[in-house]
């Protein structure tokens, strides 16, 4: 598994944020009326909005289509929005403990914390132990983020219940689609090979019945950031040439040497390659990006 993100607060940091805590100056308004959302990801900060609405106000700590969030290193303006925000969100599992941690000193015990790992009824998984953290891919974690964030709104703005619940139904009956997408798949194409670079898009690629055919110590050294042995990288590029998989995943947010190769040699088989991603891509919410996504596989398939 790779290094989690973690936060690097320094001295300096530490001083600034107190300043800025006895100023306020950067503290987001409490009377403004509207539900004050932190998320880690802009993915669930855009589920948040979904739901929300203009009700809310959502701040994503990670962002930027080109940061990969493993390296992100949190800073003291986070630690100060967690300590003003109604709700935070994260998506645990070890994927972004930074969040528990700054949250610890943000002094905001009636925080509400929505943990996508702790509604998602997923445990460690058979083959390898670990946690896929990952649960942006799988669609029934995402339903049951968007119900509880729908009674966490309805909670703290009671008057405006109705428009939760409408936004709510709006956004897992569009949800109920991908899966529908997924299950169609599945009927024609359950049992084919895939390869991935990395466990980011397996939830996915499990609900459409394909087997991933590359050696666990490939993609776990790839996510941890270690390198590969010669031999497992030879039997992952034999994927390729043997016509075992029909279709490459790769995290297009991370990169080196060993991937490149992967990724080359795929394309040299005239393997499609199907780029997957941590964080939104520029210009697309969520429900789009996963939509792209979605018809990328099928259409890599035939």
């Amino acid at each position: 598994m790779r290094a989690k993100i973690v936060p690097v607060l320094s001295v300096g940091i530490l001083l600034s944020l107190a300043l800025a805590g006895c100023s306020g100056a950067s503290s987001p308004p409490k009377d403004d009326g509207l539900i004050h959302v932190v998320a880690s990801t802009d993915v669930y900060g855009d589920i948040a909005k979904q739901i929300g609405g203009d009700l809310v106000s959502v701040t994503s700590i990670i962002s930027n289509p080109s940061q990969d969030p493993h390296s992100y290193e949190a800073d003291a303006q986070v630690q100060l929005s967690l300590s003003k925000a109604d709700v935070v969100i994260q998506n645990g599992g070890g994927y972004d403990d930074f969040v528990d941690t700054l949250l610890k000193g943000a002094n905001n015990p009636g925080v509400a914390l929505v943990d996508a790992a702790a509604v998602s009824g997923h445990d460690q998984t058979p083959t390898t132990g670990e946690f896929n953290e990952h649960l942006w891919y799988d669609f029934p974690t995402v339903t049951k983020v968007a119900t509880k964030l729908e009674s966490t709104f309805s909670r703290l703005d009671p008057k405006n219940a109705a428009t939760f619940a409408a936004n709510g139904a709006s956004f897992s009956s569009a949800v109920s689609t991908l899966e529908s997408s997924e299950a169609a798949i599945r009927a024609s194409a359950s049992g084919e090979g895939a390869a991935i670079t990395e466990p980011v898009p397996l939830y996915m690629l499990d609900a459409m019945g394909l087997v991933n055919k590359t050696p666990e110590k490939f993609s776990a050294a790839i996510e941890g950031g270690t390198d590969v042995s010669p031999l497992v990288l030879r039997e992952t590029l034999a994927l390729f040439g043997d016509h075992a998989v029909k279709l490459l995943a790769y995290n297009a947010q991370t990169g080196g040497p060993q991937t490149a190769q992967v990724v080359a040699a795929a394309k040299k088989a005239g393997v499609a390659v199907v780029p997957v991603r941590e964080t939104l891509p520029a210009g697309k919410d969520y429900l789009e990006w996963m939509t792209d996504t979605v018809a990328a596989i099928s259409a890599a398939l035939k």
